[in-house]
């Protein structure tokens, strides 16, 4: 039980030292903070916000998604924000009839607009369907914001905002984005509702 006991405080450690390494680089919450006033104007403006993934980082784009077409502290107006994978009907037809590269870009081409701002979480930078969708999005004046590991992988050439998070280990990246996720959610949140309620959960 002891060595379990040690493997887990190892791992809570390794989790602490990439959300300090965040912390300390002036870099990253500059960047949040950027990001909340950009989301937080899109919606303003009418425009929506798009989160695309694969796998556990699925998971999270629409984890994020949720949080503000639902509510995030406040009960307030749904904001528009979609995660581009939810519809399995039109998933596994792209992926059959083009590729699974196509699923993400050919959404984009079909519903995304100027202002709109399309969100990727790649713990590699390198998921092929989220470069082509960003490649889409960057035809379409659509910003394009990248959550990934350290290096940014290929994502990093076609992100307007960077977050690569100082880390190799996927676990540890997917808890720092959605750490940082639920920041831009609150700040977003705070920003355009005032005097909100708080939720009953």
């Amino acid at each position: 039980m002891d060595s379990l006991e040690n493997k887990i405080s190892v791992i809570i450690k390794e989790s602490i030292k990439v959300k300090t390494e965040i912390l300390t680089n002036r870099l990253i919450p500059a960047a949040l903070a950027k990001l909340s006033e950009e989301i937080a104007n899109a919606f303003r403006s009418g425009n929506k916000i798009m989160f695309c993934g694969n796998g556990g980082s699925a998971a999270d784009a629409q984890h994020l998604a949720a949080e503000f077409s639902g509510r995030f502290y406040f009960d307030r107006e749904p904001l528009p924000a979609e995660a581009l994978h939810v519809n399995t009907s039109y998933l596994t037809a792209v992926a059959n009839d083009y590729s699974y590269e196509e699923i993400y870009a050919r959404m984009v081409k079909a519903t995304g607009k100027g202002g709109d701002m399309l969100i990727g979480l790649s713990t590699s930078g390198n998921s092929a369907n989220i470069v082509a969708a960003f490649k889409v999005a960057k035809e379409k004046n659509i910003r394009t914001v990248g959550f990934t590991g350290e290096t940014g992988g290929k994502m990093k050439e076609f992100s307007d905002l960077l977050f690569a998070v100082p880390s190799e280990d996927t676990p540890r990246i997917q808890e720092a984005h959605i750490m940082m996720g639920h920041i831009v959610c609150q700040l977003v949140e705070e920003q355009l509702f005032s005097n909100p309620v708080p939720a009953l959960h």
